[in-house]
């Protein structure tokens, strides 16, 4: 804290800006991809590791920076009365806290930075990382433009659970390996499901508001109660896909293990179902889908980690 003053210091407004503690959204598809090249190629480089983690968290910090930067612009984030830890971006442009032109220079600084990296891996492996990183930037830096963005048209959603998921999976299995693999795209599936249905359920208490602005993602279009049948589908398939992917040999055995979060996300789909319309009550749920999207990812790791051991 700024003693003088009171009030947070730059780097501590800035930490919170980037929404550092939700980086695992894009550090579990990649640890999950890394994990895939170890097991079935034997293949891992602890620095290419390191950079794939890197820059998706660079990419990852930027968009969520040019989203705040695009929510500001049209208003929804200034409508928005359902604000939570969780959903409703930065208050800091609203506030006057950051300026927008500072905002926008510090995403395409980041998003730079991200390039940079992929350009330098692209050298020292193989030119296919260039068109995953060309797809997963345009969906970070379009995702949120005003009413013609990826979620002012209605896809957005897979949009980022592609971005979050299969791209960044891929991704690092491609650097580990420099080798393409369609099995190792549906592998990342289930975790881009899971952190589809982070940004959906966080949806709900932004309905209003992203309504207001032309921000018409899906919560918006077909409404709360329709919304909470989509999360409990959504949920269901994609623990039915870790099971089917067991089935079809792209994950082993031991990746049953993910399986473990199940009682989480039962508890999650019956507060999604009786408090839908409660949109304040429904923070224990928005939490809940993080852990799962976490832990899930992990355990999914775990599981193939201890298959190229035993």
């Amino acid at each position: 804290m700024n003693e003088s003053s009171g009030k947070p210091s730059k780097l501590k407004i800035w930490i919170a800006e980037l929404r550092v503690p939700f980086f695992t959204a894009a550090i579990i598809p990649a640890i999950l991809g890394t994990a895939i090249a170890w097991q079935s190629e034997e293949s891992f480089d602890a620095i290419l590791f390191g950079l794939v983690t890197l820059g998706v968290i660079l990419a990852h910090a930027a968009t969520n920076v040019i989203n705040d930067y695009f929510d500001y612009k049209s208003g929804t984030d200034i409508y928005n009365k359902n604000r939570t830890p969780f959903n409703g971006g930065s208050p800091f442009l609203v506030e006057g806290v950051l300026t927008p032109k500072e905002v926008y220079i510090a995403s395409m600084l980041m998003f730079g930075g991200c390039a940079a990296i992929g350009f330098y891996l692209a050298y020292a492996t193989t030119w296919l990382v260039i068109p995953l990183g060309i797809v997963g930037i345009g969906f970070g830096y379009f995702y949120t433009i005003p009413r013609s963005g990826l979620a002012a048209k209605g896809v957005g959603e897979v949009a980022l659970g592609l971005g979050f998921g299969p791209l960044i999976v891929e991704g690092a299995y491609l650097v580990q390996t420099q080798t393409f693999s369609v099995p190792v795209f549906l592998a990342g599936v289930p975790v881009g499901l899971f952190i589809g249905l982070v940004l959906f359920i966080n949806q709900f208490p932004d309905r209003e508001s992203d309504g207001t602005a032309g921000k018409n993602h899906w919560v918006v279009r077909m409404g709360l109660a329709k919304a909470a049948s989509w999360y409990v589908g959504i949920m269901v398939a994609a623990f039915a896909m870790i099971v089917a992917l067991l089935l079809l040999n792209v994950y082993p055995l031991y990746a049953l293990i993910a399986l473990a979060p199940l009682p989480i996300a039962l508890k999650a789909i019956k507060i999604v179902r009786e408090k839908c319309e409660a949109v304040r009550e429904l923070v224990p749920a928005q939490a809940m889908t993080i852990q799962i999207h976490l832990i899930t990812g992990l355990l999914l790791s775990a599981g193939i980690i201890a298959a190229g051991f035993l």
